[in-house]
């Protein structure tokens, strides 16, 4: 090999070191041009040293990546490298000036690593990501995202740069928000590599988009999860019909409240959360009083409007959680688990309250009045059906009371 570099002639330890590195090495004057190389730099670039030396670096690099003007210290950067057989390679180099005793630049020690698969992956990666058909994004641990694709952007009607100020928290329902944040939790905390979920999103002009989304995490140098990757499908109208129809054998088509059917579910699920012996659950019965004279004298589209009314009351005495359903004519049940009994107790006097108005229906003053009975378990294995007849009994009882003594019902 020729030794025509700065000391060559020495035989100083430095060219046995520069020699026989796997890593491909060059010295250059301050023009750039090549004054050494090493066998590793050769092998990269095809070339024997003798027609390496004295060729400038910007003889070997790709024309869309020459640097114009002079070479200014120190430098690491990607670009292209043209090899002696024509075939292009991209390169990490890394340029250092070598100094002499005075501090005055004297040459520049290129050091170069083959990249091209990395390079080529990342780029397959980006022409997949922007020109997928279905939407993608990539999402810090936070939720928000931090790089989306065309396809997304058109999905839910955002800029680029809307979407990147933002959370997916920020465009979904607060119905669905619930099983994204678990999912989110499932991914950074380990417990699942990938998840997918069902949610809405709203689109930018306020319609709803039914989702299928797909996450995976991705994990950074130390094995934890470094960032997220989101694939979005919109699931389209059926979607919507779907969930329509799947909210309509659960919920009161009059009131929108839970139905019999999700009642029995949430009673089961209620009294299961009690297995942990803590908590009591309560089951409130509440009886309108005045629906049949308002139906009577104003008719049945004002006494539908009454019992709208009432199951507005309710769900605004209750916590989110707590289920409010309807099982028909005039009686309502509310289910909530509380900490102790005299929560429970506070709770029925609340809805007891709440349901001894008078409010205005399409220009009707009306007495909303109701009879309220209650029950109480901390017991898991109480039977359901044994929880709400109590309550009803208890409503009875209060309501034949109430007669009994010509009070106001309540």
């Amino acid at each position: 090999m020729s030794a025509s570099g700065p000391n060559s002639a020495n035989g100083v330890p430095w060219q046995r070191v520069f020699d026989q590195s796997v890593a491909a090495m060059a010295i250059m004057d301050l023009q750039g041009k090549y004054l050494y190389v090493n066998e590793a730099m050769c092998r990269l670039l095809g070339y024997t040293d003798d027609e390496l030396i004295g060729l400038n670096y910007r003889d070997v690099t790709h024309p869309d990546d020459v640097d114009e003007g002079p070479l200014v210290g120190e430098a690491v950067l990607e670009k292209r490298y043209v090899r002696s057989d024509g075939g292009v390679i991209f390169v990490l180099l890394s340029r250092t000036v070598v100094r002499d005793s005075a501090d005055r630049p004297q040459y520049f020690l290129s050091q170069a690593q083959d990249i091209t698969g990395r390079r080529e992956a990342e780029l397959l990666w980006q022409r997949s990501f922007h020109n997928a058909p279905i939407g993608m994004a990539l999402l810090d641990l936070k939720g928000s995202w931090t790089a989306v694709n065309d396809t997304l952007c058109r999905m839910l009607g955002y800029a680029r740069e809307e979407m990147l100020s933002r959370s997916f928290n920020d465009v979904t329902y607060p119905e669905d928000e619930q099983q994204g944040m678990t999912a989110l939790a499932d991914l950074i905390e380990g417990r699942k590599d990938t998840v997918s979920v069902e949610k809405r999103y709203r689109h930018r002009d306020g319609h709803p988009i039914w989702m299928l989304i797909r996450a995976t995490a991705v994990p950074g140098a130390d094995g934890l999860p470094a960032y997220l990757v989101s694939q979005y499908e919109d699931m389209g109208e059926q979607r919507l019909v779907d969930a329509h129809l799947a909210h309509l054998a659960l919920h009161d088509p009059l009131t929108g409240l839970a139905n019999r059917a999700l009642l029995a579910d949430r009673l089961d699920h209620g009294l299961q959360q009690l297995a942990g012996g803590n908590g009591v659950l309560v089951v409130i019965v509440a009886d309108l009083d005045q629906l049949k004279p308002v139906n009577d004298r104003y008719g049945h589209a004002l006494g539908d409007q009454m019992l709208t009314v009432a199951a507005q009351e309710l769900l605004g005495v209750v916590r989110s959680g707590d289920t409010v359903a309807r099982l028909g004519g005039d009686e309502f049940v509310v289910v909530s688990l509380l900490p102790d009994q005299q929560s429970a107790v506070a709770l029925h006097r609340r809805v007891a309250e709440r349901l001894d108005t008078r409010i205005t229906v399409s220009g009707v003053s009306v007495r909303l009045r109701a009879s309220v009975g209650f029950a109480t378990t901390d017991n898991a294995v109480t039977p359901p059906e044994t929880l709400l007849h109590e309550a009803d009994r208890d409503m009875y009882t209060r309501k034949q009371a109430h007669r009994r003594l010509g009070d106001e019902p309540r």
